[in-house]
């Protein structure tokens, strides 16, 4: 059964048939979805949904280019929402320097605020980098040193030799859609590269659809188009990728 560690469901563009589409997953062969807060209202959204469907978790944290929103009392109220049952990882958090909405200083402080927070509550991070490689990586690191639990490097964008790095810290990275794409020559690379056993499925929808539906809504339904593309890279099958992809990811988030 598919896992799908990164999804945004509570989106505007799900308003018309949410509901629908979240029941009908199991019957489609997605097993588990985690819906992944990016900003203060979509983290209150997330457990609104985590609790009305069985199959679905959360995981809470404000985006890079949502902080300016972001204060100690929102990140007193993360801290304790975070211990509600089904939350499995914070997230979605890191840095993104390719649109520059917010000052980088600020962005580090609560990248490693929300870092601290997960390691103080013994979870996984689910990792936003953006045209932000060395300073992500040299934060990842330090909090790593820490005794932070691990987490996933999600949508992975980098290159072999920043994917080795993660992969040493024991991290995992987030597949998505991009690896259908014909231009995504360097994400293959680190596909091809990475262990199976380090890679997880993800989404981000309602985004990057892979192909062939790029530019369309995305959804979890969409996963075996990046299980089958994975499977042609790595030489395997569809149905391993899909196995050892979701046992890795109920390793990492559900502890199982």
């Amino acid at each position: 059964m598919i896992f799908d560690t990164h999804a945004h469901y509570d989106d505007e563009a799900f308003d018309d048939d949410r509901e629908q589409l979240l029941e009908r997953m199991r019957n489609r062969g997605v097993e588990y979805i985690v819906n992944v807060g990016s900003s203060m209202a979509s983290c209150k959204s997330t457990i609104g949904l985590i609790r009305r469907f069985p199959y679905v978790y959360g995981a809470l944290g404000v985006h890079p280019d949502e902080i300016s929103e972001l204060t100690e009392e929102d990140y007193k109220w993360l801290g304790k929402n975070i211990y509600k049952p089904k939350i499995v990882a914070v997230g979605e958090i890191g840095l993104d320097y390719h649109w520059d909405v917010q000052p980088h200083e600020v962005q580090k402080y609560w990248f490693v605020k929300q870092m601290e927070l997960a390691k103080e509550l013994d979870l996984p991070i689910a990792v936003h980098s953006r045209d932000a490689a060395k300073d992500t990586l040299d934060l990842v690191k330090d909090c790593m040193k820490g005794g932070m639990y691990g987490g996933i490097i999600h949508c992975f964008s980098y290159g072999k030799e920043m994917a080795r790095e993660y992969l040493d810290m024991g991290l995992y990275l987030g597949i998505g859609g991009v690896v259908t794409f014909k231009n995504a020559k360097k994400l293959k690379e680190v596909v091809a590269y990475a262990p199976l056993e380090q890679l997880v499925l993800e989404t981000d929808s309602p985004y990057l659809s892979p192909e062939p539906n790029r530019g369309k809504r995305n959804s979890s339904l969409n996963l075996p188009y990046v299980a089958e593309a994975i499977a042609q890279i790595k030489g395997c099958s569809e149905e391993e990728v899909i196995a050892v992809t979701e046992e890795n990811a109920k390793k990492l988030l559900l502890r199982k």
